[in-house]
Parts: structure tokens; C-alpha cells; sequence
């Protein structure tokens, strides 16, 4: 174990030139093609067995993905920027998931490792005080940022692949590395979860940089679960007319939309547990002198189980079609993203303690820590749990220079060499156990 620590430590300098790299390409949810096809490329180096596209994306399953146009340019922009084309054909229609696997010679456990790959639709700060701007790694598309850590976890996630590979005689067990599109929004997991990729999984981990792990050499070996939560947009249709010589003829999508935002806020809370929406956009008209036929609502419930989140969903479909039906209008509801809530497994939680306290990587490593937010990562733990396996979720400590998903996000670099150490002697430990 202790040579894996060295080893990932002396891997510092090549994981700040990938996580940079990443960085400066982000791909928002289902056009990870770029990244994508670096990841495929690297595993299929390293001797894995790489699966992609169709083969661990069920396209029934897929939530959110973007119209056709959309993911033919990130398409051709992957190409552009160094992708194979190999890859990107096998991910067409935003199939972008990859799952690298390895069976070792000693009989073990199949353990399940998974990284999200995808960025924020956030613009990032220019500020010269902006780290990635004042040593050049700033994202070169416009509109988009790693605002939240993937750029990271990508990179932890194929340096522990090829420390993997170079310790494969003395691995037990099979591993899947399991790299995943679409976390923002809650749109990815579902999919692959439903391909049957983790179905023989006996152990799974996964984790995220910062959060409540928000101090330099901190180590947090579990959360305490996620939020429940269902992400819906609202498609309103009415007609147009001349604001001042006809308004009787029209009929006002933008007002039942407006009214609806109102309405959402209002739902009441609910009283066994956590419960949460919000409204965040609000797009809708043409001109000020036309009566607005069209509007869109974009919003999200969240609860504590998944029984409160259902409990905000229905409310929330109900709030939206009786505004719709006070201004004489129609409403689409799609349903574009969502996650159930899940519990972590104590006893894994409480090894992965025991292994991260003894190895004196981290200045400090806590049992527990509150997320409270979602992560659709619950899909795959949830999968695994009800076929008889274990899951955890674990926080990577670094302090932060700015909130996730806020344009001056930063965090600090340190904490990949740490995690890659960590996430391989898990790997090994519970694939051997």
C-alpha cells in the first residue's frame, strides 16, 4: 500500500497538466465527446477493456440530451480539439459514457469506481486574480466552465486506472471504472445504471472535491446521503396578438408562466423531512408591443426522501397546469433530470476510516459529513444495494476559492494526488476483501 502512495504522490505534476487540460476543453452534460474520447483512449492504452456509447447508455433512459444540432457541433469542436474519431462515432446522440474494466488473475470482488466527466453552463471569471486566467488555463468556450470539480475527478479517475494497471498482479477481483456524462442536472446515471454496467458490483465508491470537505489535506469517508430531487421544464403555448389594438385576441403564455414561478414558491413544506424548489429561468416573449405565446419555466424540487420529492413533483405539475389553465393556455412538462435519495453503508464507510486514518495522508479524515444537496451518482448506489452490494461516497478535501458553481471557482490542485492514492488502496483493498 505504501508504494501506491508514493507513486500516486510522484504523479502530481502530470495530474495538475491533465486537470488543466480539462479545464481549458469543459463539455457540458451529454457532449463530453472531447473528454470522453481522452478517457476511452487512455483506458484502452492501459490494457482495459473499454465499453462506450450504446454498450453502457441506455438511450431510453437518457434525460435532458440536447437537440441533434447541439451535439453535432460539440461533436465537430471534439474533433477539432484533438478527439478520435473512433470514439466520437460509438457516442453519437450523446452517448458519451465509458467504462473501462480489468479482471485480475486472484479471485475477488468486482468493485466499481465512478467519475463524472461533465461541465457547468456558468461563464468563467476573467479577473487576473483568477488563477486559471493568470497561469492560462482559463476554459476556451465560451459559456461553459468546470465550475464544479470534474475537470478534477476526471483526472483522478485516469490516474487511478493506471495505477491499477501497473499493480494488476497484485490486484484481486475485477474493476470497473466507470466514467460518467451528465452529473449537472441529474441526467446520467440513470442511463448507464439502466445498460446493467454495475449489476455485479460488490463494493462501489465514488466521491467529489470540496463541498463540506472545504479544507486543505481533509478527508471525509462518507456523506450522509443525498437529496431526492426531479428537474422539470414547463413548455407554455398561447397566441399572439397586438398588445394594443387586439389584446382580447391573444392569450398570455409569458403571464400564466409568471404566475406559475409565483405559484411553485408557495407549495407548502412538508413535514417529514427536507423539502426544496426552485424556479431558476424564466424565458418568454418576442416583443413588448405582442402579446407573448410562448413561454418556458426551468425548475427543480428536491426533498429529503424520495417520497417527499414526489410528494413536491405532484404539487409541483399541479401548481403549473392550473396557471396554465387560468390564462387559457397550454403546458408541455418534461421531466429532464432526477435522482431518488439513498443511504450510504456504515460498516464500508467505517473501513474506508480505518485504511484513510492509518495510511497519514490527510491532515485530517472525519467519519461523516452533511452534502445536503443531490447527486444522481445515487442511481448507481442504489442499484448496487438492492442486488446485495455496498456503496459509500466520499469527500476529497481542498479549500475553495469560490462556491461550486460560481465563475471564480478554483480549488486547490493538492488534494488529486491524495484522492488518486485513496481511491486505488480502496480498490485494491475491497477487491481483495
Amino acid at each position: 500500500m505504501e508504494k501506491i502512495w508514493q507513486e500516486a504522490a510522484a504523479m502530481q505534476e502530470e495530474l495538475v497538466a491533465q486537470r488543466r487540460d480539462l479545464h481549458r476543453h469543459p463539455e457540458s452534460a451529454w457532449t463530453e465527446f472531447r473528454t470522453a474520447s481522452k478517457v476511452a483512449s487512455t483506458l484502452e492504452a492501459l490494457g482495459y477493456e473499454v465499453l462506450c456509447g450504446a454498450q453502457v447508455v441506455k438511450e431510453e433512459a437518457m434525460m435532458g440530451v440536447p437537440d441533434a444540432a447541439v451535439l453535432e457541433k460539440a461533436m465537430k469542436r471534439a474533433l477539432e480539439e484533438g478527439a478520435e474519431q473512433k470514439w466520437v462515432e460509438k457516442m453519437r446522440g450523446g452517448k458519451t459514457g465509458v467504462v473501462g474494466i480489468m479482471k485480475f488473475a486472484k479471485p475477488g470482488n468486482v468493485v466499481g469506481l465512478r467519475f463524472d466527466m461533465d461541465s457547468n453552463d456558468v461563464e468563467e471569471a476573467t479577473a487576473e486574480n483568477h488563477r486559471p486566467v493568470a497561469e492560462n488555463f482559463r476554459s476556451l468556450h465560451e459559456g461553459l466552465m468546470h465550475a464544479c470539480g470534474h475537470d478534477g475527478h476526471v483526472t483522478v479517475g485516469l490516474a487511478v486506472a493506471k495505477l491499477i494497471a501497473q499493480h494488476k498482479e497484485e490486484m484481486s477481483g475485477t474493476i470497473k471504472i466507470i466514467f460518467q456524462p451528465g452529473e449537472e442536472g441529474v441526467r446520467g446515471a440513470k442511463a448507464m445504471v439502466a445498460s446493467g454496467i454495475v449489476d455485479d458490483v460488490k463494493y462501489f465508491l465514488s466521491g467529489h472535491i470540496g463541498f463540506n470537505a472545504n479544507r486543505d489535506g481533509m478527508l471525509a469517508c462518507m456523506t450522509d446521503g443525498f437529496l431526492a430531487t426531479t428537474k422539470l421544464d414547463a413548455y407554455f403555448t398561447g397566441k399572439s396578438s397586438h398588445a394594443g389594438a387586439a389584446p382580447e385576441e391573444g392569450r398570455n403564455a409569458l403571464l400564466a408562466a409568471a404566475a406559475a414561478s409565483i405559484a411553485l414558491h408557495s407549495i407548502s413544506r412538508h413535514g417529514k423531512g427536507v423539502s426544496r424548489i426552485n424556479v431558476g429561468v424564466l424565458d418568454a416573449g418576442t416583443g413588448r408591443n405582442i402579446l407573448p405565446d410562448r413561454a418556458v419555466i426551468k425548475l427543480e424540487t428536491r426533498g429529503g426522501n424520495t417520497e417527499i420529492n414526489e410528494f413536491m413533483v405532484s404539487e409541483a405539475r399541479r401548481m403549473v397546469k392550473a396557471a396554465a389553465d387560468l390564462y387559457n393556455v397550454e403546458v408541455k412538462i418534461e421531466e429532464v433530470g432526477g435522482a431518488p435519495s439513498c443511504s450510504l453503508d456504515e460498516d464500508m464507510g467505517e473501513e474506508v476510516y480505518q485504511l484513510a486514518k492509518a495510511s497519514n495522508m490527510f491532515s485530517e479524515v472525519v467519519p461523516k459529513v452533511n452534502l445536503g444537496a443531490s447527486e444522481d451518482c445515487s442511481y448507481f448506489m442504489e442499484r448496487v444495494q438492492q442486488l446485495g452490494g455496498k456503496a459509500v461516497y466520499m469527500m476529497y478535501g481542498s479549500s475553495l476559492k469560490a462556491g461550486h458553481h460560481n465563475s471564480s471557482f478554483d480549488f486547490n490542485e493538492d488534494c488529486l494526488s491524495k484522492s488518486v492514492g485513496l481511491v486505488t488502496v480502496l480498490a485494491k483493498h475491497f477487491g481483495e476483501k
